[in-house]
């Protein structure tokens, strides 16, 4: 028997995640501020939403809009702040002005998260060179997982990239799960899978009422059904 694909949802609050558990969610990313593309929670909100739901919580590292670093310092802060309130899973990831991989950013954020799984987010649809950032954060603790649309304009644009890069997996720096979100639609699924692609990020699709809304249950539910081809 195949194992299940992943469904993550991003939750902004308990509400959420409660609503996203609910309704078929294997994991949740936790951000706050979608208007800035999504940056760290607070504090309370994160360990109001691990001691609402059991599964995987993967928590944001990321104090702007943009994929700059910004202060690495600050940002080390904040990821041993989030470690400090029992956060075990993070998603991060910062360019440099000319499209690279900020790999000491990077690296001194990792340092501080004792080993904690986490995803490289979507600044990797904005890298100049997708295979070179792979390659480069080849090896560092932790890393599991890619969350891509394959393409900055959203999985529409992006799903040759993805068939490419999920047929390389294996390879030095393909080794890792590849997540897809970013203008992800449930008519995409079905090809996707059958591609071999098994794991799928949702926001706004998880709101019928837009990002002023809560996550619904059934919405969660319909992409949980479909992911399971029943």
């Amino acid at each position: 028997m195949s194992k299940r694909a992943l469904l993550e949802v991003i939750a902004l609050d308990v509400e959420d995640a409660v609503a996203a558990q609910a309704g078929g969610a294997d994991r949740l990313e936790l951000v706050t501020d979608i208007a800035a593309d999504g940056l760290t929670p607070s504090v309370a909100t994160v360990t109001g939403i691990r001691a609402a739901v059991d599964i995987p919580v993967r928590v944001m590292v990321r104090l702007a809009d943009g994929f700059a670093a910004g202060d690495a310092h600050r940002l080390v802060g904040v990821a041993e702040e989030m470690r400090g309130a029992g956060a075990e899973e993070f998603v991060l990831g910062f360019l440099d002005p000319d499209g690279a991989v900020d790999l000491d950013a990077v690296e001194r954020v990792v340092a501080v998260l004792g080993g904690c799984r986490w995803t490289f987010h979507r600044a990797i649809d904005r890298a100049a060179d997708r295979d070179a950032l792979r390659k480069a954060l080849d090896g560092l603790a932790g890393l599991d997982t890619y969350l891509t649309a394959g393409s900055a304009a959203g999985v529409d644009e992006g799903l040759p990239t993805l068939l490419a890069e999920a047929a390389r997996g294996g390879e030095p720096g393909y080794e890792q799960r590849v997540l897809v979100g970013g203008g992800l639609r449930l008519d995409h699924v079905p090809y996707l899978l059958s591609a071999g692609l098994d794991a799928f990020h949702i926001g706004g699709a998880a709101r019928p009422e837009g990002w002023t809304g809560p996550v619904s249950q059934a919405a969660v539910g319909e992409w949980r059904r479909v992911l399971d081809g029943v």
